[in-house]
């Protein structure tokens, strides 16, 4: 990578993201971190990002076709970043770790735990709950539920409570 402009910079900051939370990222997970609150890119900057790093082979897809892409470091990225990290500017770098320290449990955990509903012909709802591992779904649930409400309360907090209730599941299945 040579460094030259605000691209570059950009580019680093992403790849430094991914290096301090330490795990498979979603392009959506990144993206919020790096423009919504933070304000460390701009959002189509950081969109356009994405292709570029994956082509530049610092960025490889590790999921399966049919789920959320999820990215990591390749070996290419993580020497670039070790060779030119020292360009991102110091104070972005301390935001971005203090962010990953204070926010990481929390991100992984949205990014792990997917969920979804939608109406059945007889009027029933079924939620469809999952727990997604880099490689493939841990733990996969469908139930059918009679109304809307109960599934829309189902679908918000599984986030909340997937651990509990994987950890419940499987210690009653090992037991």
């Amino acid at each position: 990578m040579q460094i030259q402009g605000a691209m570059s910079v950009n580019k680093l900051i992403v790849l430094y993201v991914f290096d301090k939370m330490e795990s498979a990222l979603s392009e959506r997970t990144v993206v919020e971190m790096c423009t919504a609150g933070n304000g460390w890119l701009n959002y189509m900057d950081c969109k356009e990002l994405f292709p570029k790093l994956l082509d530049d082979g610092f960025l490889c897809r590790i999921s399966s076709p049919d789920e959320e892409a999820l990215y990591t470091l390749t070996s290419d990225g993580r020497e670039s970043l070790n060779n030119f990290y020292i360009t991102i500017p110091k104070s972005i770098r301390d935001e971005i770790s203090a962010f990953v320290k204070n926010n990481s449990g929390a991100l992984r955990t949205r990014q792990e735990c997917k969920a979804d509903y939608f109406q059945n012909v007889d009027g029933s709802y079924t939620v469809f709950l999952k727990i997604i591992a880099p490689v493939q779904p841990i733990l996969e649930l469908k139930f059918v539920i009679p109304d809307k409400k109960t599934a829309q309360n189902i679908y918000k907090s599984w986030e909340s409570k997937a651990s509990d209730l994987y950890s419940a599941i499987y210690e009653t299945l090992v037991d």
